[in-house]
């Protein structure tokens, strides 16, 4: 099963996970968000319900992902966007667009302020 982590990290702690991979270590796939509001902008309820949706469907054009949903082909192509710039989703030789994990493990804490 390829799983992708979502999460919260400092430009320290992606620079200690880069060094480590250099060296051998097996980072596993990494998505980091600077903070846990950024993360939430990106990921949000009706783009969660997207990548959901395309877990483990493999590739599909955005009208295809826009029908299963039920939603309007524009919004989609708008979530979809946001989500290619963040590198959740990947475009593939063919021009359709592919979440390429069969599972998210998204990891953060939330401390007092």
């Amino acid at each position: 099963m390829k799983t992708v982590t979502l999460g919260i990290s400092s430009r320290k702690e992606i620079e200690n996970r880069f060094l480590a991979a250099f060296d051998g270590e097996d980072q596993g796939a990494y998505i980091s968000f600077e903070t846990p509001a950024l993360l939430f902008k990106i990921i949000s309820g009706k783009r969660w319900e997207l990548i959901q949706n395309m877990t483990g469907a493999g590739p599909l054009s955005i009208r295809e992902a826009a029908r299963r949903l039920g939603r309007d082909v524009k919004a989609v192509h708008g979530d979809v966007h946001t989500l290619l710039k963040a590198g959740i989703l990947i475009k593939t030789e063919s021009g359709q667009i592919e979440f390429p994990f069969d599972a998210i493990h998204v990891n953060f804490v939330l401390e007092a302020a």
